[in-house]
């Protein structure tokens, strides 16, 4: 089974811990909706589809409001050391979490002592945390965007706004980039670089990298880079190897938002939508 932990930015938002269902461009758990746009609720979607479509479990969420302030992360994490044990999760996804480095090895030390211990997979604030704690090759895949990915290249910056010599999408310097995460030990088993071309990684070098089909109006839209790591997240739970699971997810997003006929106007959820069809056509292919 999957396990999603993550924010929403509403503030009384309340914690909540259940199955995540999706019903008309929402997200249910325990009752309380709340709507497919972005973020963790995005992703949660997208892991839902995946399930549905591969006859899974539906993803088990751990979701609270926090509106930038780490009240509801901290409430979050608290919840976490008491209850993440007792979820026998196969993947556990990190998403939207206020990064409190000082509650991270308390989190990692449970997730440790879980049998058999889950695949971990980090996005967003949680990777930014695993990085600054030193912790990032406890991981076993990161799903950066290219900004994201010069982060993890900066063995100093301590946050992405102050990564060095970074310019905004500059795909160009991607291999290098990545060369140098794994050189100063910031890198986790897996990297997802998220982009125009979305790259597979691991220690021993790119694995394989995705650049079709391409939709321009895709870069416009938020949330698309949530929908990939909530597809690989389910793929993971499913019991496919991570390299697997990232090229499939990767292909999937893509097919999904061709599907969607996107302009800059589209919304994330109806690229959701398509995700069935598209992991069926892309599982296809694979065979």
């Amino acid at each position: 089974m999957l396990a999603v932990v993550g924010t929403v930015p509403e503030s009384g938002f309340p914690l909540l811990a259940g199955r995540a269902t999706l019903q008309d461009d929402h997200i249910s758990i325990q009752g309380k909706r709340t709507t497919v746009n972005r973020g963790t609720p995005a992703l949660l979607a997208a892991a839902a589809k995946v399930a549905q479509t591969l006859g899974q479990e539906e993803p088990f969420a751990y979701l609270i409001g926090d509106i930038g302030r780490g009240d509801g992360s901290r409430k979050l994490y608290e919840y976490l050391l008491q209850h993440l044990k007792q979820g026998g999760f196969h993947t556990i996804a990190f998403h939207y979490v206020q990064p409190l480095v000082e509650w991270h090895e308390r989190i990692l030390a449970t997730i440790k002592e879980m049998r058999p211990e889950p695949v971990l997979i980090a996005d967003a604030g949680y990777m930014y945390m695993a990085k600054m704690s030193r912790q990032s090759a406890a991981y076993d895949l990161f799903t950066p965007d290219i900004g994201e990915l010069a982060f993890l290249a900066d063995d100093s910056a301590p946050h992405p706004f102050y990564t060095r010599g970074f310019i905004l999408h500059e795909q160009d310097r991607v291999p290098d980039l990545i060369s140098k995460v794994y050189g100063n030990g910031n890198a986790p088993r897996h990297l997802l670089v998220k982009g125009i071309k979305d790259y597979v990684v691991s220690k021993e070098g790119v694995q394989g990298v995705i650049d079709s089909p391409v939709e321009e109006s895709m870069e416009a839209i938020g949330g698309t880079g949530d929908t990939l790591t909530g597809i690989v997240s389910a793929l993971s739970a499913s019991g496919m190897s991570i390299k697997e699971a990232a090229i499939v997810a990767a292909r999937t997003n893509r097919i999904a938002g061709s599907y969607a006929h996107p302009t800059p106007a589209t919304q994330v959820a109806e690229i959701i939508r398509h995700i069935p069809e598209a992991l069926r056509s892309c599982l296809k292919e694979n065979k």
